[in-house]
């Protein structure tokens, strides 16, 4: 039966909160019919550090979003992110029951059973279930249903969080008029479904979505997400760092980098310099250009070695040819791309927001919410099939005493 509905996305982030209403059209289709952002308190490192505050400003994220669309959001998309989420690679394993080694259904339904019975810590929940194919007596498949084999094989990449941390999340959504969370999506889970390729994806291609509190990294193979982490750098760390390198306050700090910031050094750049403030006032002063890029470059190389160790635990350079995709709001960092292809060893590119999306919507640092509203839709369109994550709202809802 056709219908509409009216869905929302929200990104709580470190610098500002984005809530997005998309309407859902005939069960099949998507218009973004209003947007709302907030500066972000409360926030530190992409988690929830003053509830009241990140409430108030998630809360007029919301409402604007409705004012501006002209609807009432029915339910909620929320991303989620923060050093707190880890993941781990397990799998599970059957010998194939039927007499004439077919696999049924049960089969099936049994070794993905397995793959998701460990346990993780008290105080800690599941966020995601991430498949990685199926494996019939080694050889990988894509649906081993009626194939015949003796030993049935699963996969999966678990993201799991700290309880209180993902609880004070939707404690603030739900909080707004008694609004609730359809479901949780890891921030750079959501960010790579607008701007990585299916081509790249299948190659092997690596994600970043570097934020102001955090850098979220996803990690394709096959068609894939076979690794996900969180680290807690971002460009705020840019900002401070010049603030203490340069020694001037946050807010010149934070307009140097935005307005002069690159991320390596180049030869010439060796004796220009620029004002701080531009308008020859007292506390005016000149600066090098090489002393701003200097410290730039110092952070995002650490940042982009960290990254680079991180992954080459899972994968191999020649396994990602699809190479760097980089996203978030720092990524508008001059030759950032440049600096990430040196020292990680592949080919970088700036993610970009697909052409239909509305053009004050196409900036790098709306990707996240975009991809919140894409997983709603594929929520909708196929209720039955299995979405990234799984049982963690009902989960919730125990929690929370939802009806």
């Amino acid at each position: 039966m056709a219908y509409n509905k009216v869905i929302g996305a929200v990104e709580i982030g470190t610098s500002k909160v984005v809530a997005l209403a998309g309407e859902i059209i005939g069960g099949n289709s998507l218009n973004i019919i209003g947007m709302g952002q907030a500066t972000s308190r409360g926030v530190k490192k992409g988690e929830i550090v003053d509830f009241r505050l990140a409430s108030d400003c998630v809360h007029a994220a919301i409402h604007s979003a409705e004012k501006n669309s002209g609807a009432t959001i029915e339910s909620v998309y929320l991303s989620q992110s923060g050093s707190h989420l880890k993941g781990f690679f397990d799998k599970g394993e059957i010998s194939v029951s039927s007499s004439d080694n077919l696999v049924r259904r049960s089969d099936i339904k049994q070794v993905v059973e397995n793959a998701k019975r460990k346990e993780v810590s008290p105080g800690r929940i599941y966020i995601h279930h991430i498949r990685n194919g199926f494996f019939l007596d080694g050889r990988s498949i894509e649906d081993p249903y009626q194939m015949k084999g003796d030993r049935l094989e699963v996969g999966y990449w678990h993201v799991h969080g700290h309880e209180v941390k993902i609880t004070d999340n939707i404690h603030v959504i739900n909080g707004f008029a008694g609004l609730e969370v359809e479901d949780i999506i890891l921030s750079g889970i959501a960010s790579g479904s607008m701007v990585v390729q299916e081509a790249e994806k299948r190659n092997g291609a690596l994600l970043l979505d570097i934020g102001c509190g955090t850098t979220d990294y996803v990690l394709y193979r096959n068609g894939v997400i076979c690794r996900t982490g969180v680290i807690s750098v971002g460009g705020d760390h840019l900002t401070n760092d010049l603030s203490l390198g340069l020694r001037v306050n946050p807010k010149h700090a934070e307009n140097l980098k935005l307005e002069f910031g690159k991320a390596t050094l180049d030869h010439d750049d060796k004796v220009e310099k620029v004002w701080l403030i531009g308008d020859l006032t007292i506390g005016d002063r000149s600066i090098p250009r090489k002393a701003i890029y200097q410290i730039i470059n110092a952070r995002m190389e650490e940042l982009f070695t960290i990254i680079k160790k991180e992954i080459s635990e899972s994968v191999g350079r020649n396994e990602l040819p699809g190479g760097i995709i980089i996203t978030g709001g720092t990524s508008r960092l001059s030759h950032i791309a440049d600096l990430a292809s040196k020292v990680i060893g592949l080919p970088a590119r700036i993610g970009e927001n697909p052409d239909w999306v509305r053009v004050d919507l196409r900036e790098p640092e709306y990707s996240c919410a975009l991809g919140l509203l894409f997983y709603g839709l594929t929520a909708e369109r196929s209720a039955e099939e299995e979405k990234p994550q799984s049982g963690l709202i009902k989960k919730m809802a125990r929690i929370f005493n939802f009806s």
